[in-house]
């Protein structure tokens, strides 16, 4: 890959891990990141001059922790002793928080941001991009974030284009701020940093040593609907307890208009302001979350779920499903459904 007489050093991966952060992006980063060069000259007995890459778990301090989930944390040096970093991963947090973020993680924002000053590439994994919101590095930019996360977004950052249809997501400042989404995205974001600095053919060896690699369709295949804001608005409280019994009704949000008793700009308003949703789409995504488990768990025919979810045409119903899910109902059934319905037990 490189001339003989030169080969760069050795890329320096920091990875930042937070008090609400959960191991998992953690080590498998550290393992990945780390085998490059390494353990396909062992399983295949080729040799090919690479760029090699070092890892290294940072925190607060370097002192070990126990981890949202309980397991052990142990990071190999604190953030005031790593300032030489070529690129800083932000890992995922605990949703949804406990608290506010706001006055959280001031030393490592701090560091974040020397880090981009720089000159270093910035990523996030999953819901790591809330790091990077709240340290305004994503104002005016798009980010992608685990899509459990839409509705911080909406009401903490309004100035970051919330993307839940990304896996990879170019942030701004110039290619050097990378966010990805997703609970495993850490794998996208890994091949992606091999490929860019180490090489492509580099990057498919980790693929197929770890078998990662597409997720094409991005994360909306395997998002669920967001649960809706607590709220103390009755009127809307009834109408919501009323959908969900008669969602597959025709004109169920002028139906639930007429029996709030309020003006239709208003329901709408005050609808939208207690959930989160628009009537509209609060409909159409218990209707979709319903298609979805009846396409996971049943051989019925996708125009009969389309029926009873609410569609009386097919072909309107494709429409949203993909539009929803980037999936066909078609598509989703294949790749989710249970395997003892999909082998006929």
């Amino acid at each position: 890959m490189f001339p003989k007489q030169f080969t760069p050093p050795p890329l320096r991966i920091s990875i930042l891990v937070l008090p609400e952060t959960a191991p998992m992006a953690v080590y498998g980063l550290y393992e990945v990141l780390g085998s490059v060069g390494k353990i396909w000259p062992q399983l295949t007995g080729e040799t090919e001059k690479v760029r090699g890459i070092v890892p290294r778990i940072v925190a607060k301090t370097a002192e070990p922790f126990q981890s949202v989930i309980g397991v052990p944390i142990t990071p190999q040096a604190s953030i005031s002793d790593d300032n030489d970093a070529d690129v800083v991963i932000v890992c995922d947090i605990e949703l949804p928080l406990r608290g506010s973020p706001e006055g959280r993680w001031a030393e490592e924002i701090a560091w974040v941001r020397a880090a981009l000053a720089r000159g270093a590439l910035v990523c996030s994994t999953c819901s790591g991009s809330v790091l990077l919101a709240e340290a305004g590095l994503l104002d005016g930019c798009d980010a992608a974030s685990h899509w459990s996360a839409a509705e911080l977004f909406r009401d903490r950052y309004t100035r970051v284009r919330f993307r839940p249809d990304r896996i990879l997501c170019d942030s701004g400042h110039e290619g050097r701020l990378l966010t990805a989404g997703g609970a495993s995205s850490w794998q996208d974001l890994s091949l992606y940093l091999i490929g860019r600095y180490c090489g492509s053919a580099e990057a498919m060896r980790a693929a197929k040593i770890f078998l990662i690699g597409d997720r094409s369709g991005g994360q909306l295949p395997f998002a669920a609907m967001t649960r809706p804001r607590q709220h103390d608005d009755a009127v809307i409280a009834e109408s919501q307890t009323w959908i969900a019994d008669h969602y597959p009704e025709p004109n169920p949000v002028t139906r639930m208009v007429a029996q709030s008793g309020l003006a239709e700009r208003t329901f709408k308003r005050r609808f939208t302001n207690a959930t989160g949703y628009t009537p509209v789409d609060y409909v159409q995504a218990i209707r979709i979350e319903e298609a979805k488990q009846m396409l996971e768990t049943t051989r019925d025919s996708i125009d009969g779920i389309a029926a009873e979810v609410g569609y009386e045409d097919p072909t309107f119903f494709r429409r949203l499903f993909k539009r929803i899910t980037s999936l066909s109902p078609a598509q989703y059934r294949q790749r989710f459904q249970t395997a003892g319905i999909r082998q006929g037990a």
